[in-house]
């Protein structure tokens, strides 16, 4: 089992309809989503922040970076 998790949930993604946990039997199932999530929240969020993919084990971590 593959776990999918959001490292902070900033104020666009709580108003979003996305999920800050999440389990796949598959890490490319997991990848998949993850990707979609990051490219969405980045191209259609404030801007603020900055979203990335961090690979932990059993684990991906959505992390959050304030944008310079």
């Amino acid at each position: 089992m593959i776990t999918l998790e959001m490292e902070k949930q900033c104020g666009c993604f709580k108003k979003s309809d996305f999920q800050a946990l999440q389990r796949f039997d598959t890490k490319e199932q997991a990848h998949k989503v993850a990707t979609a999530m990051c490219e969405e929240m980045n191209e259609n969020f404030c801007q603020k922040h900055n979203f990335t993919i961090e690979e932990n084990g059993d684990t991906l971590l959505i992390k959050v970076a304030f944008n310079d």
